[in-house]
């Protein structure tokens, strides 16, 4: 955008701006072991408790709960906008800063590497599968000409074959490229047993994965015959976190601006049959259900609306309920620009994507996903559908199960409204409706901001956050501290949340602030992963202004070194969010009469086998000394 600030002459403002000499220019300030002190000057008080970190050059003040960087100081104190904060510290460093007209990517010999890596392997991978006359080629080819994906699609795509027996490694080492390079773009593993390298993926049907801009960061490797994994996708690596990236993104990304519509379906080969039958605004998730992060970054091209394509076998009816969780106020009209619509449809037939636009075509397809029904309906539709509404105990049923799809937006006039529908379908009044919409409980708790996120000295006791005004049982409490410590030793070790990067992207959040700001936060780091805290803490600010407090929060340094901590919090949040899992389909399985035998079979034994995990995740989860 035109006048916006150069990342660079930003970075040079921030180098030349001590966070202590600044804010030491307005306060008197104190040092206390490797950290400065000094009283608020955002508010009064008498005893010190606004806390400068020179290693990170980060703020926070435990009285009032404001926090930041240099800018953000300069911002509150000042009263002015991030621009207005660079230009002032620009002048009192003496820097000149230009006017860029446009923010220049950020990339790095690594990075760049990386990707030469990635490249070479996936012309490689090509080069294989059209033109290996071995017996594991041919059987690639011919798996992919059955499915309508021969003729131009291999290279359109650039669909692969991995023949695996090293030839991989060596056809990159003659490239240049050494082992630890292949290592960390996870197309190579080290054995553990002789050292050697090898191929990672062995007579595999390889689809490249890219990032938005086209380029290859990571692959999916289907098995030819008979293997387990069926599919097998790269690990992490410091270009690739699944949780992050859209297969076919690169390609859909023009479809989606122009349509306006997104849709999500869930495989590679789905998305390839919707492309070359002109639905080309399709991508699909990379083995794992579909979050808030990726909703965002399609909510960056798709402005009209999400449209999640659900198959319609068992597998695809699971997805569809998980679905319900992205049920929140951001789809209400309160939520004024910032509102993302999400619509769902479930194929006929127990058809995927690709068999439909097999069998019934494009245009018939197109017809389904203009008429896909908003989530919210959706989900009431599919709830009431479970229930004999013939008979009044089924009614009565459905109208429990039915509410409790509102229950994340209860306070909205759209919650009303469609709690009035709900009523019809039921036959019951709609003022007992409405009354017991009022009575539900959200599913987790709700944060609005600075109240939730404050705390009254460093010790941060979880009391302190209730005497913030967050009437809140003490286990809630926890699990919100808990969060805002994970979020905050990530923002300040932005190595840490790199490594811990999937975790961050699939915690369920109970506070809606910490969902934002963890998507700031990988956004940043996804662009540029050597992001200093500083700058990972600006731009969550500028995303949502009270993340510079949440992510300033954490007290919890002391108790253990940030590698124990950040994988004791991440583990904390994980068995957390599974003991709510376990708690909802415990919920479901209370009343066997309301779902069929073998579902409710289904349902038990998923619950036996989760609460096992639960226990040995448990015992071996050793809880730090002071937390």
């Amino acid at each position: 955008m035109a006048g916006t600030i150069s990342e660079e002459d930003i970075q040079k403002v921030r180098e030349a701006s001590d966070l202590v000499a600044v804010i030491g220019e307005r306060s008197p300030v104190k040092q206390r072991g490797r950290d400065f002190w000094c009283c608020c000057p955002l508010h009064n008080e008498k005893t010190p408790s606004f806390k400068i970190d020179p290693s990170t050059q980060l703020w926070h003040c435990f009285g009032c709960g404001e926090g930041g960087d240099v800018f953000s100081f300069i911002m509150k104190t000042e009263d002015l906008s991030f621009p207005e904060a660079v230009r002032r510290l620009a002048d009192r460093a003496h820097i000149d800063i230009a006017v860029a007209d446009g923010r220049p990517g950020i990339g790095g010999n690594r990075k760049a590497r990386l990707k030469a890596v990635c490249a070479e392997t996936a012309a490689f991978y090509h080069r294989q599968l059209m033109r290996d006359p071995g017996p594991d080629a041919s059987s690639a080819r011919r798996y992919l000409s059955a499915r309508g994906l021969g003729g131009d699609v291999p290279k359109t795509w650039q669909l692969g074959f991995a023949p695996g027996r090293g030839q991989l490694v060596r056809h990159l080492s003659a490239a240049g490229f050494n082992a630890e390079e292949m290592s960390q773009a996870n197309v190579a593993l080290v054995g553990k047993g002789d050292g050697k390298l090898r191929d990672r993926f062995y007579n595999r049907i390889m689809f490249p994965i890219n990032d938005p801009q086209g380029e290859c960061i990571a692959f999916g490797g289907r098995v030819v015959g008979k293997g387990e994994p069926k599919y097998l996708n790269s690990q992490e690596t410091p270009l690739f976190h699944k949780s992050q990236v859209l297969y076919g993104m690169d390609k859909a990304k023009a479809a989606m601006a122009s349509t306006g519509v997104a849709v999500v379906v869930e495989g590679y080969t789905d998305v390839i049959a919707l492309h070359e039958a002109g639905v080309k605004n399709a991508v699909a998730t990379l083995g794992t259900a579909l979050t808030m992060r990726h909703i965002r970054l399609l909510s960056r091209h798709a402005r009209h609306r999400i449209v999640y394509l659900f198959d319609g076998d068992e597998a695809g009816q699971r997805a569809a309920d998980r679905a319900l969780a992205f049920i929140d106020d951001s789809m209400t009209p309160e939520a004024g620009k910032s509102r993302i619509e999400l619509a769902a449809v479930t194929l006929p037939d127990n058809l995927d994507p690709a068999d439909f636009v097999a069998q019934r075509g494009a245009d018939e397809l197109q017809e389904l996903i203009a008429c896909a029904q908003p989530l919210l309906k959706y989900g009431i539709e599919r709830r009431l559908a479970r229930h004999d509404l013939g008979r009044a105990e089924g009614r009565a049923a459905a109208l429990v199960d039915a509410l409790q799809v509102l229950a994340p937006i209860k306070d909205s006039m759209l919650a009303r409204d469609y709690a009035v529908q709900i009523a019809t379908s039921v036959r019951a009044r709609e003022q007992d409706v409405i009354d017991q919409l009022a009575r539900l409980k959200p599913p987790r708790a709700e944060d609005d901001g600075p109240a939730e996120e404050r705390s009254d000295g460093p010790a941060a006791d979880p009391r302190s956050v209730a005497e913030a005004g967050a009437d809140l049982p003490r286990a809630e409490l926890n699990r919100l501290r808990f969060e805002r410590e994970l979020l905050s030793l990530a923002a300040q070790r932005p190595d840490l949340a790199l490594r811990h990067a999937d975790a961050l992207a699939q915690t369920q959040w109970h506070g809606r602030a910490h969902a934002l700001v963890a998507q700031s936060l990988l956004d940043t780091l996804a662009e540029n992963p050597a992001a200093p805290a500083a700058l990972v803490v600006t731009r969550a600010a500028q995303a949502l202004p009270a993340a510079a407090s949440i992510l300033t929060s954490g007290s919890m340094t002391d108790a253990a070194e940030p590698d124990i901590l950040a994988a004791f919090l991440v583990e904390e949040l994980a068995i957390g969010d599974v003991e709510d899992a376990v708690a909802a389909l415990k919920a479901r399985l209370a009343d066997p009469a309301r779902m069929p035998a073998d579902e409710y079979e289904m349902l038990y034994e998923a619950v036996a086998a989760m609460q096992k995990d639960l226990g040995r995740r448990r015992q071996n989860h050793r809880p730090l000394a002071s937390s």
